[in-house]
């Protein structure tokens, strides 16, 4: 099967800062939605976006927490939101689309990691529903709004998708929860919702991409024990393929690349690192370098849309 994860060769690396991917870029008049925007890699990218011109907008939860924590950056508005809550989802788009304004710009950042077992809405897993089915309702009700701009749509993923194919017989883990494995479910839908959505949106000049960051220290890990963040330190350094800790500018840098790169003109659906198009990774990978085959399934993404579709009830694509 051919494969379009392969490096461009695009001048940035894993060094490589928002002001850098930037330099250059004027995205005056563009209007950017950054979930989870006031916080870790989220507040960077807002600060990276609204520095170089454009509006963000970000939606987030306690509003008046995020109002505070984005005082003095010019040009960004807050709004209500909730991933795990559907009928919070529905407002926020209502409340947008309302305005009459396009979407240049889509950066699913908000996201959960490592948590223990938690159930939210008719009882779904939290980190499936967090990172990956709230984005899915919100961009799908969003839509109307990204194709009038023509918007480029970024996934924020992880090398945690390494941890875990798609559980299709118990996406909910009803049945032996594993909160590793939960995460690494949910990065993996990160990367197959972006690789649908670009094959479903292209026709109206909507392109998605999904991201890994890299290692940051950032309130991400909340969830873990000092044992836990340990653990995982030594795991991540030990990896022959990584490429190191990131600073917050650094772990922003890819998503703001794939939301803004002139080199991405033409391209989509694929999966990013360190600021350029990622490669294969070898099958035994765990938390390095590249991506695994089962995030780059086109059968599987289709698969995980309707999945989604059915269990959000919201498809904009849907005749």
């Amino acid at each position: 099967m051919t494969t379009q994860q392969h490096r461009i060769d695009t001048g940035f690396g894993a060094g490589s800062t928002t002001s850098d991917v930037l330099r250059g870029i004027d995205l005056s008049g563009r209007l950017a939605i950054v979930t989870g925007g006031s916080s870790g890699l989220g507040l960077e990218t807002t600060r990276a976006l609204a520095a170089a011109g454009a509006v963000v907008v970000v939606p987030a939860r306690p509003r008046a927490a995020a109002q505070e924590e984005v005082r003095g950056i010019d040009g960004v508005e807050v709004d209500e939101l909730e991933l795990t809550d559907l009928e919070s989802v529905r407002a926020f788009a209502e409340r947008f689309l309302s305005s009459g304004r396009g979407i240049d710009l889509m950066i699913n950042n908000a996201g959960i990691m490592a948590c223990p077992e938690t159930r939210v809405g008719p009882g779904w897993e939290a980190q499936f529903a967090t990172n990956h089915l709230g984005h899915f309702a919100l961009v799908n009700r969003l839509w109307p709004a990204m194709a009038r701009g023509g918007a480029r749509v970024v996934s924020v993923s992880s090398n945690g998708h390494q941890l875990s194919d798609i559980r299709w017989d118990d996406v909910h883990f009803r049945h032996g929860y594993d909160k590793w494995q939960a995460y690494g479910q949910a990065k993996t839908a990160n990367a197959l919702f972006a690789l649908h959505l670009d094959s479903l949106g292209r026709d109206a000049g909507v392109r998605a991409f999904s991201v890994h960051p890299g290692a940051i220290s950032t309130r991400l890990g909340r969830h873990m024990s000092a044992e836990e963040l340990a653990e995982l330190t030594a795991m991540i350094d030990a990896g022959p393929t990584n490429s190191g800790w990131k600073t917050p500018e650094q772990g922003a840098a890819t998503q703001v690349w794939a939301a803004t790169s002139p080199l991405l003109a033409g391209r989509g659906g694929v999966y990013c690192e360190d600021c350029d198009i990622a490669e294969p990774a070898a099958h035994d990978t765990r938390l390095g370098s590249g991506v695994q085959v089962w995030a780059t399934d086109p059968q599987r993404a289709a698969r995980l849309w309707r999945l989604s579709a059915e269990l959000t009830g919201v498809d904009a694509f849907s005749r």
